[in-house]
Parts: structure tokens; C-alpha cells; sequence
């Protein structure tokens, strides 16, 4: 099915779905792009100094120099020898195109690439640099055009005036906005005499040497042939300087790269994908459905921030559709689609420095309830007995546990692709009898309940044991996402579609915070608030906004949903006296952008292959936990053992007892200790298959809760400064050349602890790499082994059971630390 559509920059937008495709192409091609093609700066040589400084705020500076055709450097006063940002000698910072659109849409998955393509402006003028006075700090005003062609004869065949705002935000950030006026194209119609007088430009032809023309105020008589027409570009670029050494970190929850220096990262929530590059199953994927495998940049949560190696730091407010070009080694090219675009520049010393100015904006996480973190989460299927004799061995091995999650308590049916929840936010009586009382005989024992729910409601006309259809009452009620027809858009999802709440209703929140609140009246004290990533872009909302960027902001406005319910349960709770409030509600999502870790409370990775693969197995839990860290995502974790088993005739991935006894090592040391029986639970080893695996996951379960301590001590530094709780250590070594190319090998749990998770199938030793710059010695927590010498790897003996993990020789932490596992009998 094919819609055509418009937004409101008269783009023309070309939309396939291709839900229904049965075979696809296995290696679908890269998405094509507006060309990059080197542009010229010029400068009106009456009206901008060959040299100035201008001030930004009362903390920043500017510097333009007309040397080498031209270029601008903003500075922070406290440090005027290293620019923050800069752009290209001779080579313009801003250009535009108009382009049309198409989009591939199937299951949440998009492709989103530029055809036909109008115009492209790549040559830019400065006419004017001044300060404009505000009642807080002056702002900084650049104006000129963008044009299409350069000739003697006059700066601009086919172009637009811009015009970009700088102004000081707080003493560490300076804002951007850059803005385009309308489009002014030429087309041959008839031949027209006509006078024009001709204004002075000076421009540099780069090319080795600057070479300048000055002209003077003339008249010139000419033949033309022109008509004008009125149109708004729909691509706009930013371009300026970057090193060839320069690393860049960040863009959110990126699962394949640590450092996307020479890579193209697009900016867009969907799904991560099967396989992401992973072979085979990624052709599979791409077999069966549409783009299903995805690639190394598809993500649930990506962010248009990166933090780098050389202590710059940018981020763009907004949610259209961006991509960062790192491809070209001397600069980066930001393209977002649309006419506008803004933003910050951010001063730091230190990446530490930098994300505390990043969070401090976009917001930072609250502290978590202390339940949460205090023991394992056993996530399990299949009822009331189920639970109830899992229960049993997890007392009969000591483990420690916080919770049961439940994802199936809205009960289960069947279709063609195996077992599948009703999304039906109810429980189902049938399935989970008795279910208040087993949660008050959890709560007895201080295990709370966590259950399911998503954005999306599923019509249940066929369930049998309903006590309310949700699907059918917000149909009614018209809070659910219309087509172009009016009618609630159905969505499909693997086996069934389903009607998605439109979350810019203003009576959406209301409703669905009742459906909390039945929950919550029962007992239950958590949720996984799943989903968040598939907004078809030609929906239509109550809000009328366009549906490309409403698509980045939909996982936002589905956290906040949900965190306001926390925060006026507590409120209530609070009111009355209650001793709940000191429990805290908690939920859990997967979906995100850039302002997520202000309104999620916690965050989980998604649905990782049962496999040791770099690009969706155990190695990219590592990567996406350390990279979202350095995006603001102070908490963060995976399922242990991963979620997705493949078990086709000539595929099968299954999920091993190594496998998941190494995935239990590795979660020891994040945020969460959750398990999950994954999407075939059948094929998958699980916690309680037998007594190896109980014990183990008895082991690390005492393990995860012998630093507690220190955990509270993380969550409340997050919520504080937005440091995430498992770090990179390029967080605190950024000068450590070799700590900068570390990927998924090794990480930090705050300053204090270093693990190097075995994440090979068979292996039983491990490269432990000791960083430049650390004070203290690290001491192996089996062996009490000191290693002394910094910028050096060791080989460290790692058999299951006791995964690479240091801490700082006598200190505080570490010393508590292993008392704690003594205490547990670990050590």
C-alpha cells in the first residue's frame, strides 16, 4: 500500500508499507542522502571586518578572521586557547537542499531516503555579523544567503537568506538557532531586460591559495531570462570543523560502535532489529520481513548528542529527523529535515563535566525506589503455580530476591507465530488465580510484583475471560492514532494489529492512568512499559503535528505518562501517610530520544539475540549500556541471557547454559539483576532449569547484592549529576589513547570497580587493560592480586564463577566490597 502525503513544508513525501512483503531483499542497500558537495564561503567585504571578536553572553567569545577565505571559533572566556567550535577556513557552514522523500515503513522498522533532488545550495555569503542586546545576555546574529551557483556577476542564482542566533544559555552553553527564509528559485520563461546594480563580494576560491576578487559598486547591463518562484527548502545542513583524531561518543543507546568517527549516524526511534548485521540471521531476518535485521545503526533510544575525544560537545533540541556525517575526517555535517534548526554547544574539561551540563538540561533520572535494586528480579511466565514453585527453589537456594515480574498477567493466546500476551491491560483471572493474595504472600516476604503493558491495545473481542475491552472504550472515546481516514490506524504487530494511543490526546493520560491505578490498587508495585518506537509517520494526531518528528517525541511522551502516575501516586500516598510512599513505584522502558532520561525512571536494552554476536548478542549489551551512559542514561541494563531464540530448521539460535551463566556475571555488576525467559522460552536454558544454573544464579545474585552499598551511593550521584552508574572508562582516562578505542571488552562501575566480562563462548581467560592516571593499584576480587602498572594488559584467569572484576586497592569501596562477599560466603 502506497499514501502520498505532504507536510508542511510542501515536501513531498513517498510512503510503502511493506508490512505484508513475504520476500525481501537479504541485503538491503544504504539509504541515498543528499550529496556532499564542497561549497565556497564569501564575505561582503563593506559590512564584515576582516577581524573581530564579538562577545556571547558575558562567558563566551567569538572570533571571525577573514584569513584563509574566512572562518568563525567560539571560545569560553576561561579557556581562550581552544575553541568549543569552529568552522572550516574558506568553506561554508550552512547549506540547504530540496528534496523529496520516500519512506519504507514495516513493523516499527524505517527507512527514510532523499529522491529527486530540486536544488542544492552549497555556497555561502556573510553579510552581516552584530551583537543584537537582550534583556539577559546579548545575542550574537550571522546573516547572509546560500545560493546555488557563484558567479562574478552577483552572489545568488537560486538560494535563500539564513540567518543563525548565538547566545549564551548558561556559563557552560551556547545556543544555536539557524533558520532559513524562503526558497528563491529561477526558471527560464522569457527574456527580460533589465539594470541591476551590482554590490561588492570578496569570496575565496580555496584551492590551495586564497585567491579574492574586490569589486566596487557598479551598474551592469545584462539579459536575463528569470521568474522567481517562492518554495521552502526541506534539507538543511550545519558543517564545521572536526580533527582527523577526534573520537566521537554517544548519539543514545548505540549497540555496534563506541566511536563513529567516519560513520553517518542517523537519528530516528524504531526497531533495533534481528541480528543487525549478526550473520545468518540477519539475512533471515530480511528474508521473512521488510529490513526485519536491521543494521549496526538502528536503535530504540538514539540521541542527537555526542560527547569527543577532544572535549567538544553538541546537541540538537527538537525532534525532526537528523543525521550526523562523520564521514569526511576534517568536519562534521549535522542534515536535518526541515528549514530550521537548534541547538547547543557545551564547554566542558571533562566528559564527566560535560554530562553533568548536558543532563542538567535535559533533565536527569529520579532516584530509584530501594527495592529495586536491592536483589534479584526474577522475570517468569505461566501462572500462579508457576510462580509459586519457582518460589520455592529460589528460597531453597538463598537467593535474593526483589521482585517477580510477570509479564504474562494479562494472559496469553496463541497464533501463528507461537504464544502471544493479550494486550489487554487486565489480569487474567484464569490464568493468575488468586492473584491479589500472591501478591500479598510475596509481600510478606518483601518480594514485590511487576507486571506488562505497552502503548498499543489489541481488540480482544475473542478472549474469553474479559472483564473490559480497552481497544473497543478508547475507540470510543477517540483517543487512539487515525489514518488519513479518520478510523483508528491498526498497526501490525508480528501476529496482530493493534490501535496505538495517541499520546498528544488531552484525555489520553487520564484514562490510561486509571488502567495504572487498577493495577497499582492491587498490589502490583512495578511495570515494564514496553513499545514506544513504531509511530506510523502518516498518522494523524489530535495535536496536528507532523508525524516524522512526533515519532521521536512519542517514547517521551509515553515516560512522562508514566512518571507522572509515579509521582501522583506518591503524591497521594504522601497526603494520606502512608507507608507506601517508602516503597516507590518503578517502571522500565526501552524507548527513547534524547529527552527520555528526565522522564524514565529506568531502562533496559531491548530485545538482544541468545547469542555471543558483537552486533545484537552479549557484546552489544556492553556497547549499549556504556554508550546510552555517556547520552544521559544514567540506568540502564539487559536481559540476562537475552531475549530473542531463533529455532528454524537450518537457523537456531538457542540460548546455552554458558551463555547464561556469563550474561548473569556480566548483569551482576549493572544496575538491575532482571532475567527473562525470552521470546521461546522452551529452547532457552533459564535460572531455574537445574541446580547448576540455580546456583550460579544464587552466586551472583549475593554478588549484585554485596555492593549495594555502593550502588545507592551511584543512583544518588545519577539522579544529581546525571553520571550514569556503569561507565566507559573514557568517562574518567579521556587522555588514555587506548581507553579511547575500547568497545564492549571492559567498564567501570563508578569510579571503583572494573570488570572485564568473558563474553566468548569457551573462554576462560580475559585481557584486563589497567588505564594511565589512576592514583590507586586495582586488587582482583578472587585472588587479592595487586596490578601496579598503568597502560598495560594483563591476562587474567576467568573460569565461570569468577568473571575479571578489580577493584582500587584499599579503598573504601573495595575494601566493603569484599567484606560484603566474604559475609555472603562468595569469597
Amino acid at each position: 500500500m502506497t499514501i502520498d502525503a505532504q507536510n508542511s513544508c510542501m515536501e513531498s513525501i513517498k510512503i510503502t508499507k511493506k508490512h505484508h512483503n513475504h520476500l525481501n531483499n537479504p541485503f538491503p542497500a544504504h539509504p541515498k542522502c543528499v550529496p556532499l558537495i564542497h561549497g565556497n564561503l564569501l564575505f561582503n567585504s563593506h559590512s564584515v571586518p576582516s577581524q573581530k571578536i564579538f562577545s556571547i553572553g558575558k562567558d563566551f567569545q567569538l572570533l571571525w578572521t577573514s584569513k584563509n577565505g574566512g572562518s568563525l571559533s567560539i571560545f569560553h572566556n576561561s579557556h581562550l586557547t581552544k575553541p568549543m567550535w569552529s568552522t572550516i577556513p574558506g568553506r561554508p557552514f550552512v547549506s540547504a537542499a530540496l528534496a523529496e522523500t520516500e519512506v519504507n515503513e514495516s513493523r516499527g522498522s524505517f527507512l527514510i531516503k532523499d529522491t529527486h533532488l530540486h536544488l542544492l545550495c552549497v555556497h555561502q555569503s556573510i553579510e552581516d555579523i552584530r551583537i543584537i542586546d537582550d534583556v539577559k545576555f546579548p545575542s550574537l546574529v550571522i546573516s547572509g544567503w546560500i545560493f546555488s551557483k557563484k558567479t562574478k556577476k552577483r552572489p545568488s542564482s537560486s538560494g535563500a537568506r539564513y540567518f543563525i542566533v548565538f547566545d549564551q544559555k548558561s556559563s557552560n552553553q551556547v545556543g544555536f538557532q539557524l533558520k532559513l527564509g524562503g526558497a528563491n528559485f529561477q526558471v527560464n520563461t522569457r527574456r527580460k531586460r533589465r539594470r541591476k546594480r551590482k554590490l561588492g563580494w570578496r569570496w575565496s576560491l580555496t584551492g590551495g591559495r586564497s585567491r579574492g576578487f574586490a569589486a566596487i559598486l557598479s551598474s551592469v547591463t545584462e539579459e536575463e531570462t528569470e521568474m522567481s518562484m517562492s518554495r521552502e527548502f526541506n534539507r538543511l545542513c550545519f558543517i564545521y570543523s572536526s580533527e582527523s583524531n577526534e573520537r566521537f561518543y554517544g548519539f543514545g543507546e548505540q549497540f555496534s560502535h563506541m566511536d563513529f568517527k567516519g560513520k553517518r549516524v542517523p537519528i530516528f526511534v524504531q526497531e533495533q532489529g534481528i541480528g543487525r548485521g549478526d550473520q545468518p540471521i540477519t539475512f533471515a531476518a530480511n528474508l521473512v520481513s521488510y529490513r526485519a535485521g536491521g543494521d549496526w545503526s538502528t536503535t530504540y533510544a538514539p540521541s542527537p548528542f555526542y560527547i569527543t575525544s577532544k572535549m567538544r560537545s553538541v546537541y540538537l533540541e527538537g525532534y525532526d529527523y537528523s543525521i550526523f556525517d562523520l564521514t569526511t575526517p576534517d568536519r562534521v555535517r549535522i542534515q536535518i529535515h526541515g528549514n530550521s534548526l537548534q541547538g547547543r554547544i557545551l564547554y566542558g574539561n571533562t566528559p564527566s563535566e560535560l554530562i553533568e551540563c548536558f543532563t542538567e538540561t535535559i533533565g536527569r533520572p529520579p532516584e530509584l525506589p530501594e527495592w529495586i535494586i536491592s536483589g534479584a528480579v526474577a522475570g517468569m511466565q505461566g501462572g500462579t503455580d508457576a510462580v509459586l514453585h519457582v518460589w520455592d527453589a529460589l528460597r531453597t537456594h538463598e537467593v535474593p530476591v526483589s521482585a517477580f515480574w510477570l509479564q504474562d498477567w494479562v494472559g496469553q493466546r496463541s497464533t501463528l507465530i507461537g504464544s502471544q500476551l493479550w494486550w489487554n491491560w487486565e489480569v487474567d483471572t484464569k490464568r493468575y488465580q488468586g492473584w491479589q493474595q500472591l501478591i500479598k504472600d510475596l509481600s510478606a516476604q518483601h518480594i514485590k510484583v511487576m507486571t506488562y503493558c505497552n502503548p498499543c491495545l489489541a481488540p480482544v473481542d475473542e478472549k474469553p475471560n474479559k472483564r473490559r475491552n480497552l481497544f473497543d472504550e478508547a475507540k470510543k472515546l477517540g483517543i487512539l492514532v487515525k489514518d488519513k481516514h479518520g478510523e483508528p490506524y491498526m498497526v501490525p504487530n508480528t501476529a496482530f494489529d493493534v490501535g496505538m494511543l495517541d499520546l498528544t490526546h488531552p484525555d489520553t493520560a487520564s484514562w490510561f492512568k486509571h488502567i495504572l491505578q487498577e493495577m497499582v490498587d492491587d498490589g502490583v508495585r512495578g511495570w515494564m512499559a514496553d513499545f514506544g518506537e513504531g509511530l506510523p509517520i502518516d498518522a494523524t494526531l489530535y495535536s496536528g503535528e507532523d508525524p516524522i518528528s512526533a515519532h521521536n517525541r512519542y517514547p517521551e511522551l509515553w515516560a512522562q505518562m508514566n512518571r507522572e502516575f509515579v509521582e501522583e501516586w506518591k503524591g497521594k500516598c504522601l497526603g494520606k501517610g502512608r507507608a507506601e510512599s517508602e516503597e516507590g513505584l518503578v517502571f522500565f522502558m526501552r524507548a527513547g530520544f534524547r529527552d527520555s532520561p528526565k522522564w524514565g525512571m529506568l531502562f533496559w536494552e531491548g530485545d538482544q539475540m541468545v547469542s555471543w554476536q558483537a552486533n545484537d548478542g552479549i557484546k552489544s549489551a556492553v556497547i549499549g549500556l556504556l554508550s546510552s551512559g555517556l547520552s544521559g542514561y544514567a540506568f540502564n541494563h539487559s536481559d540476562i541471557g537475552g531475549y530473542c531464540a531463533v529455532n528454524l530448521p537450518l537457523i537456531k539460535y538457542r540460548r546455552s547454559e554458558e551463555l547464561l551463566l556469563r550474561w548473569m556475571e556480566l548483569n551482576a555488576f549493572t544496575t538491575i539483576f532482571r532475567t527473562h525467559e525470552g521470546n521461546k522460552p522452551s529452547c532457552n536454558t533459564q535460572f531455574y532449569s537445574n541446580h547448576q544454573t540455580l546456583s550460579h544464579f544464587a552466586r551472583f545474585a549475593k554478588v549484585y547484592k554485596a555492593w549495594k552499598f555502593y550502588r545507592i551511593q551511584l543512583v544518588k550521584e545519577a539522579a544529581e549529576k546525571g553520571l550514569p552508574v556503569c561507565r566507559h572508562l573514557f568517562l574518567h582516562y579521556p587522555d588514555d589513547e587506548r581507553v579511547q578505542r575500547l568497545s564492549y571488552h571492559q567498564f567501570l562501575v563508578g569510579t571503583e570497580i572494573l570488570v572485564v566480562p568473558t563474553l566468548d563462548k569457551g573462554k576462560k581467560k580475559v585481557r584486563a587493560y589497567f588505564p594511565v592516571g589512576e592514583s590507586r593499584p586495582w586488587q582482583h576480587v578472587w585472588t587479592g592480586k595487586i596490578f601496579t602498572r598503568q597502560g598495560c594488559d594483563a591476562w587474567v584467569e576467568a573460569p565461570i564463577g569468577y568473571p575479571a572484576v578489580f577493584v582500587k586497592a584499599g579503598s573504601l569501596v573495595g575494601e566493603t566490597f569484599l567484606k560484603n562477599l566474604i559475609n555472603y560466603e562468595i569469597l
